[in-house]
């Protein structure tokens, strides 16, 4: 792709402002009737159990707030409230009584929503309680970085048809996070293999394609500066983001790392959590995760409204300091979620028990499943409290 400028509004512009008009603007894909859920399955459509777990989350939320009398759940990227309604309606009935919900989203609110539920466009400053952000991180917008042929970082540009070219090298603060967070050097040999396209339906659109470390539980994390590599392993022999090969992509994630810290910022005690598919320093994709998705099927990224545009989050970039992060199936097992077969003697002694319990099993294993939504990454960060999830680590004294 040669280098061009984007010097007209209908011209090419960076994915960030392209991908935000394509979802978020007047005619944009998250404000089509169907909702996300007509397109893709996330956690929350694939199984009431999520619901009940977050559920159980927020209940440890309360205790380790001493029971407020106002007790938020706020969730963020809410769709058309499918997780804040289920949350509500598991809650214990002295837990509900003090439960408020707020569901944050850009799409207008959805017809018969529980009174209970505020709809808000941003999430409300200052509450107690759980802040959740299921895939919504995949879909803050960002920009794409591109080696060219000179070995230059430049920003990747697209019309509105999913066409590509290359625009000015990448500066400033975006190239200061590409050289801390992912540095477009080349990657170790074997690596360097493009994607094919399929057109295969996708059993699970939202399963990740580039899952956890192999280990379940990574630990909580120092203050970020100590997660960054040193500044002199990465200037190449003119200074700026070292020489690659071309064609090596990255997502820019800095105005995920801004989204997140002002929604945990809007906490004023409590808990925040993201969930998302992630991949973390070390082991970047060394062609990015960019993509669409359209009824069911990944599809090219095309930002004129008519697909999802999501890339997987950086979450360790996210990382504010004291956070926690690890598996969807190590959290969702700390929360009582097991995929773990009934017990056979239980089919004879009460059929409809087992029949119940074989299918919650089977919910289970699909939301846990290794190479699926089990590999998906929870960040947990908590505020003014400590970390309530089973194993969290506690404050010194």
């Amino acid at each position: 792709m040669g280098a061009v400028r984007c010097d007209t509004a209908d011209g090419p512009r960076g994915w960030r402002p392209a991908t935000e008009e394509a979802l978020y603007g007047p005619s944009g894909f998250y404000r089509r009737p169907e909702g996300p859920a007509g397109h893709f399955r996330t956690s929350v459509h694939a199984s009431p159990l999520f619901a009940r777990a977050v559920a159980r989350l927020l209940c440890l939320v309360d205790e380790a707030l001493a029971h407020p009398a106002e007790l938020a759940f706020v969730d963020m990227g809410a769709g058309r409230g499918e997780l804040v309604t289920g949350v509500l309606e598991a809650l214990p009935a002295e837990v509900a009584s003090r439960a408020r919900g707020y569901a944050v989203e850009r799409a207008a609110r959805p017809a018969g929503l529980d009174h209970r539920i505020e709809w808000l466009p941003e999430p409300p400053p200052g509450v107690t309680g759980l802040l959740f952000a299921n895939e919504w991180l995949d879909n803050v917008p960002l920009d794409v970085a591109e080696v060219d042929a000179k070995g230059t970082v430049r920003l990747v540009l697209v019309r509105q048809d999913g066409t590509e070219s290359l625009g000015e090298p990448v500066t400033g603060a975006e190239a200061e996070w590409l050289a801390r967070w992912w540095p477009l050097t080349d990657p170790p040999e074997g690596r360097l293999l493009r994607p094919e396209a399929s057109d295969d339906p996708l059993p699970s659109p939202e399963a990740p394609g580039s899952p956890l470390p192999a280990e379940d539980v990574l630990p909580v994390l120092p203050p970020t500066e100590d997660l960054r590599p040193p500044a002199e392993g990465l200037q190449g022999p003119a200074g700026g983001l070292p020489v690659a090969t071309e064609g090596l992509r990255a997502e820019v994630g800095l105005p995920r790392d801004a989204a997140w810290a002002a929604a945990v910022a809007s906490l004023g005690q409590g808990l925040a959590v993201a969930v998302d598919y992630a991949h973390f320093a070390g082991a970047r994709p060394p062609f990015g995760t960019l993509t669409g998705f359209r009824e069911g099927r990944e599809t090219a990224p095309v930002p004129d409204g008519s697909c999802d545009i999501t890339a997987h989050v950086a979450l360790d970039a996210c990382a504010l300091p004291g956070a926690r992060l690890l598996s969807q199936r190590e959290a969702l097992g700390a929360l009582g979620v097991s995929g773990e077969r009934p017990s056979l003697g239980l089919a004879s002694t009460d059929p409809t028990a087992y029949v119940r319990a074989l299918a919650g099993a089977g919910e289970a294993a699909e939301l846990t499943a290794r190479g699926g939504l089990g590999d998906f990454g929870w960040l947990l960060q908590p505020v003014g409290i400590p970390d309530p999830l089973p194993g969290g680590e506690q404050p010194s004294t």
